[in-house]
């Protein structure tokens, strides 16, 4: 029963995750960015960008330990 329940908390913040992912900004230009000034890579993050970065990591680590715990079998 809790396996289930724990189940459906892994896939929903698998999803949340990737939606969280997707709504970072890009960090660079890519190969185009070599030959650019790199004045743009020292700019102070703004604080929704922080907020952002701290419940991606939150996400991550609770669907990394909810992998562990339902793939060890723990709660059989």
């Amino acid at each position: 029963m809790i396996t289930s329940y724990l189940s459906w908390a892994w896939i929903g913040s698998g999803l949340i995750l990737i939606l969280l992912v997707l709504l970072h900004s890009p960090k660079g230009d890519g190969m185009g960015g070599i030959a650019a000034s790199g004045s743009s890579m020292f700019t102070s993050a703004s604080s929704a960008e922080a907020t952002l970065k701290r419940t991606t990591w939150a996400f991550l680590a609770i669907f990394l330990s909810l992998a562990v715990i339902l793939s060890a079998g723990w709660l059989e």
